[in-house]
């Protein structure tokens, strides 16, 4: 419903400076003038002051004033959704707010769904459907890399490679369509040729694509690494470094960690969800055995294991059946207390990297920023690779793209039926048009933007 005037809160919940109110749709200036009061005579009525002004004045309920505010008059189509908006500056805490968007509800606006504000923009052309999603990748940004890449994607970079594919596609499949409205010609070789190295083109160029996909997830959502090792090696101390304050209690009595602790860290750009574990022994009560249990499950669905060895101490029988078990799985071999006397010795059979660190004075933990960085993503991260980071949902589209334009390449070389290849090829554009949202559906745009921040 876009005939319908839509009004949310845009700032988080709770006590601030500032808290801001948007109000987008063809009543926007309207409900506003209903409930706000311009202070002297240079400012004026929403309906009344020019586009991109801002107007201090009142906003007013039942006669009574709530707060004092600037409004910001946007009028259509040079706005963010490319309706008439109004934004409502007022002094921040839960209350102030809560009362002007009941107010602006009671004069005939409607409490935007998530991301509805940003879907009219999509729905209204001024965005298309990777940049709308970019927009979530923005606000949830976790690094300067991911902000970044969130907005080379804002900017359109990937959707202009992604328009450039399906035209491609699209100018194949008029070549197809022309030759069966006209069955007695014959494709002739140099064409066929043309076509196929068109559509071997846009092959490589998904490959191309694809190959970003798992870099543009780690960005987006992080990678996860269990911090894990015997109890009382030092996990939670270099959770601790790694984060640059104390986040877990540390105490030489072990089994003090009985609970799996996440937190987020900037690894030399990456964002990297460290997870510190209950040390892996048998269990003396209830509650540590469930901290173990947790920590296994932990273990299962991490990405990168961080096995944090006492270099004070020998390897024991366990460590040596944790060498096993985590052997299919990226990890790294963490020996902590190097700053003391050395006892451990690690099988000359072990494949992994090895860092020594010290948790007391902090040496070596730029080394083992390093070896992440290099375990979870080789090579330099360039600008060029920024601007093409797929995500889950481009990934599954360039898939079956993919599928469908081999499919049609494979069989015009054939000299197939040309229905078939022309359904093959409608199939592919279909599949790339979806990133952009040039071919999408109500049940795809409702799972994207429930996503979305209220407000946004």
């Amino acid at each position: 419903m876009l005939d319908d005037t839509i009004a949310a809160i845009a700032t988080p919940p709770g006590e601030g400076g500032l808290a801001v109110l948007r109000l987008s749709g063809p009543r926007a200036l309207a409900i506003a003038d209903k409930c706000f009061v311009p202070a002297g005579k240079r400012n004026r009525l929403p309906s009344a002051a020019d586009s991109h002004t801002l107007q201090f004045g009142k906003i007013q309920r039942h006669g009574e004033v709530i707060d004092e505010v600037l409004l910001a008059v946007l009028r259509a189509p040079r706005t963010f959704t490319r309706e008439d908006t109004v934004e409502i500056s007022c002094h921040g805490g839960i209350l102030p707010a809560k009362l002007i968007l009941d107010t602006l509800l009671l004069h005939g606006a409607r409490l935007a769904e998530p991301g509805e504000f940003t879907r009219r923009a999509f729905l209204n052309g001024r965005i298309d459907l990777a940049q709308a999603e970019a927009v979530a990748d923005l606000i949830h940004s976790r690094t300067e890399l991911a902000l970044a890449a969130a907005n080379e994607q804002l900017a359109g970079k990937l959707s202009a490679r992604i328009n450039l594919l399906r035209d491609d596609l699209m100018l194949t499949l008029a070549h197809v369509e022309a030759h069966i409205d006209f069955p007695d010609e014959d494709i002739a070789p140099d064409t066929r040729d043309q076509l196929l190295a068109r559509l071997d083109n846009g092959v490589r160029f998904m490959d191309e694509l694809l190959r970003s996909a798992t870099e543009g997830q780690i960005l987006r959502r992080g990678i996860r690494a269990a911090i894990v090792g015997r109890p009382n090696a030092g996990k939670s101390s270099l959770l601790n470094q790694l984060l640059g304050h104390d986040r877990a209690i540390v105490s030489p009595v072990p089994g003090t960690t009985r609970d799996t602790i996440e937190e987020t860290a900037n690894i030399r750009g990456l964002p990297v969800v460290f997870i510190d574990t209950a040390g892996l022994r048998e269990g003396t009560d209830d509650i540590e055995r469930e901290g173990i249990r947790r920590s296994h499950a932990s273990l299962a669905a991490a990405e990168l294991i961080l096995h944090v060895l006492d270099a004070g101490e020998p390897a024991t029988e366990t460590d040596l059946n944790y060498f096993t078990e985590f052997a299919g799985k990226k990890r790294i071999i963490i020996r902590n207390k190097t700053d003391l006397p050395v006892r451990l010795v690690l099988p000359e059979t072990l494949k992994a990297p090895v860092v020594d660190v010290s948790c007391v004075s902090g040496a070596g933990l730029e080394a083992l920023k390093d070896a992440i960085k290099e375990l979870v993503w080789a090579g330099e991260i360039n600008t060029g690779l920024l601007q093409v980071m797929i995500n889950s949902r481009h990934q599954g589209a360039l898939l079956r793209g993919r599928t469908a334009t081999r499919a049609a390449a494979e069989a015009l070389r054939a000299a197939a039926t040309l229905e078939l290849v022309a359904l093959d090829l409608r199939e592919a554009a279909a599949a790339v048009g979806e990133i952009v949202g040039k071919t999408t559906t109500e049940d795809l745009l409702d799972s994207i933007f429930s996503t979305f921040c209220l407000g946004k």
